[in-house]
């Protein structure tokens, strides 16, 4: 009889140990919606420092941001310098510094909160079609996450056509880490992101809409995901007249495990709500501040 009870009690014992490792397995083979939260978070990031900097670059001899109609588009509170210095006139060839100082704390447009600094190297030519830009930071948060890495992107013109002029495609070089609550997040890839709309008025800023592709593999604490732009995002600038994150439509389509979920931004409302389906449930994922 004891040997029979040891047998039951044995085989009880391996069920519930079996059926913790199925859970496990199944946990680490999907992506979490707390990994779909922190993705989204780095993609914010990436699409304000992507603004940020081209911004700057087409803005060379300035020493604030984008302005319409008197309001500033991007910040009030950051402090722009530049060598060579401002008023300092500039000759094909030189290379310019300009450094974006966020001090201790200041509050973007879309209502993002950014510390540190953000500094961008390029080589001043008027005339190419095609210029890199550098770009590393110091001691850089957004949204209490912090930004590591030394990047680059390319501006490039894109040739005119009879149904759209000329404008700028810039592909943006990750390889960035993210710390989130204490975690690093380690993403490497390319996101591509062209001027839609709004190009034709270069002093109206608010006008803008930027449709995104690309993809990239992040190293989250559970393990790998690729993530790949299976519908165009879309950026307006639009929105930060509402105080909300820019990305409004598109869908990153995500792999783990050849397991697969989707993050869907929405129609295009400014809000900040995208919506995260994984194994056939869909929740809510709350972008931005």
């Amino acid at each position: 009889m004891k040997t029979r009870s040891f047998i039951k009690m044995a085989v009880v014992c391996a069920s519930i140990f079996f059926a913790g490792c199925n859970r496990n397995e199944r946990t680490e083979n999907l992506m979490s919606k707390e990994e779909a939260q922190s993705s989204s978070k780095i993609d914010l990031a990436s699409d304000d420092i992507s603004s940020i900097i081209e911004d700057q670059f087409n803005n060379i001899n300035s020493d604030s941001f984008s302005f319409k109609n008197g309001d500033v588009a991007l910040s009030t509170c950051a402090t722009i310098t530049r060598e060579p210095n401002f008023g300092t006139p500039l000759t094909p060839g030189t290379q310019v510094t300009k450094t974006i100082d966020f001090g201790t704390g200041c509050t973007l447009s879309n209502n993002n909160v950014v510390s540190g600094k953000i500094i961008i190297t390029f080589t001043y030519q008027p005339t190419a079609t095609s210029h890199t830009v550098n770009y590393s930071f110091v001691n850089f948060y957004h949204n209490n996450i912090k930004i590591e890495g030394d990047k680059s992107f390319t501006r490039t013109m894109t040739q005119a056509t009879a149904t759209s002029p000329s404008h700028p495609k810039v592909v943006m070089n990750m390889d960035l880490t993210a710390t989130i609550n204490g975690q690093s997040h380690h993403r490497v890839g390319t996101r591509t992101r062209e001027i839609i709309e709004g190009y034709g008025t270069p002093n109206i800023f608010y006008d803008n809409v930027y449709s995104i592709i690309g993809n990239w593999t992040t190293t989250h604490p559970t393990g790998v995901v690729t993530s790949t732009i299976t519908t165009p995002l879309q950026a307006k600038m639009s929105c930060l007249n509402q105080n909300k994150p820019l990305l409004v439509q598109g869908i990153i389509t995500f792999t783990k495990n050849n397991n697969t979920a989707t993050l869907d931004y929405g129609n295009g409302d400014c809000d900040n709500l995208a919506v995260y389906t994984v194994n056939g449930n869909s929740y809510n994922i709350v972008i931005g501040n």
